[in-house]
């Protein structure tokens, strides 16, 4: 039994947001980077020790907001594609609106300060974050 799907063109909107997704990713990873420079936390270490760095709670911030997005993308993105198979645009909107939440909770989150992270980034958490 074979199936066959058809995509309209503005499947390729839905395309589009999964790309834009990923450079949002990239550039956090850079924000990532610049931490540990900053912080001096050098590679293997994932996440500082306070005991052993003075900046371990700022330099945690930035690496839990970029893991924690990390750890949402199979499921957005499944849910994007999915979804845009029926409803491309409607997928597309929302996915777009994801992207900017998920842009300010990471900004909130790299701050240290818990309550910033939930500012405008509060839209994260009607999808389940």
């Amino acid at each position: 039994m074979a199936v066959s799907i058809e995509f309209t063109k503005e499947y390729g909107y839905v395309v589009l947001v999964l790309v834009a997704y990923a450079f949002l990713n990239f550039w956090m990873s850079f924000q990532v980077g610049k931490a540990r420079r900053k912080y001096k936390v050098f590679y293997p270490t994932m996440y500082a020790i306070e005991s052993e760095n003075k900046d371990a709670k700022l330099f945690n911030c930035v690496q839990r907001g970029h893991q924690n997005s990390l750890e949402m993308m199979p499921m957005f993105f499944v849910m994007l594609l999915l979804g845009g198979l029926q409803h491309p645009t409607i997928a597309a909107g929302l996915g777009v609106l994801y992207m900017v939440a998920r842009f300010f909770y990471f900004k909130g989150y790299a701050t240290g300060v818990p309550d910033n992270r939930l500012k405008i980034g509060k839209q994260n958490h009607i999808w389940g974050n």
